[in-house]
């Protein structure tokens, strides 16, 4: 289910570029971090409402631990998405996709800091491999790693992904319904992103530009239901089922599905949103980093079953 819900995300990426491309289309010259700021508000805000339209009966009792958990959600992934979003205008896209993987060495560290112990050699191999997986897909060179404020804005980032992902595994919350604690979360999320959106709006009427065509508002209803409502409410109700590590390896693998989506979903979108987004090709990248982190992802979890307790079977009834 978790490989599902990072299926999802993955197809985002390239649909938030074409969004972007067309939107500086119908605005020419529009801020971009206000793009990104009004992206976010509009998923998240609208997400918020969906959900509460649709499941509004699981709102009547909400308890202080669910809003707790929520709120904790929203301000780490909140604050996280508008700086890697930020970052990754200052530096090469490239760069920004291996620093943003920083969670799957971030994740063992606090957790082996918090359990006064090692980590397993299969877990640090994994994130071994993790990690160089994505330097391959992203092609990346030691000449494109400087810290600047790009750099630092996604190690920033990466790092409250991390808190998230901890956040959400904590013991104290696993009572917790998945549908109001996702509300919660998505309601923080676009508190958070309207500031930003205020502060870098070139006036009012931006706002209305920026979504005045059926491409602009289709590709927004898409990224709402598809790429938030469904996979954030399957991250908050199945990730704490699996530990902390193994979950940050699975939403590892967002890149290599993103470079799959990229070979031939640019062209559907360069149509419906009249823009200039050619497909990527297939090369020993995507083959030999894809491969990298698909390992690394069945080491982790076939270590994780093998180190499960049995499950003990009723005998059948004569």
């Amino acid at each position: 289910m978790l490989a599902a819900a990072t299926f999802l995300w993955a197809v985002s990426y390239p649909v938030m570029k074409a969004l972007g491309m067309h939107q500086t289309n119908l605005v020419p010259g529009v801020n971009s971090l206000f793009l990104a700021a009004v992206s976010v508000l509009a998923r998240f805000g609208l997400a918020a409402l969906a959900l509460a339209i649709w499941r509004g009966r699981d709102f009547a009792r909400f308890t202080r631990l669910e809003i707790w958990q929520g709120a904790g959600l929203g301000f780490f992934g909140g604050i996280g998405i508008l700086l890697q979003m930020d970052g990754v205008i200052h530096i090469a896209a490239s760069t920004s996709a291996f620093l943003t993987q920083g969670y799957c060495v971030w994740v063992p560290v606090a957790v082996a800091w918090q359990r006064r112990e090692w980590p397993s050699k299969t877990l640090v191999l994994s994130c071994a491999m993790v990690l160089g997986g994505v330097a391959v897909l992203a092609d990346l060179h030691a000449s494109d790693l400087r810290l600047g404020r790009g750099e630092a804005e996604t190690i920033a980032a990466s790092l409250l992904f991390t808190g998230q992902i901890l956040w959400l595994e904590r013991p104290v919350f696993a009572a917790g319904r998945a549908v109001p604690v996702t509300l919660v979360m998505f309601v923080v999320v676009a508190l958070l992103a309207l500031p930003a959106a205020l502060l870098t709006s070139g006036g009012p009427r931006e706002w209305t530009a920026v979504y005045r065509s059926g491409a602009a508002v289709g590709l927004t209803v898409f990224l709402t239901v598809v790429c938030t409502l469904v996979p954030c409410t399957m991250m908050n109700h199945w990730q704490q089922h699996l530990a902390a590590c193994q979950a940050s390896l699975i939403y590892a693998c967002e890149p290599l599905i993103t470079s799959l989506f990229t070979l031939f979903i640019p062209a559907w979108l360069s149509r419906l949103a009249a823009v200039n987004y050619p497909n990527e090709v297939i090369g020993a990248h995507l083959l030999l980093g894809g491969g990298l982190v698909i390992a690394a992802n069945l080491l982790v979890l076939w270590r994780a079953a093998k180190n499960a307790p049995a499950v003990l079977r009723p005998s059948p009834r004569a």
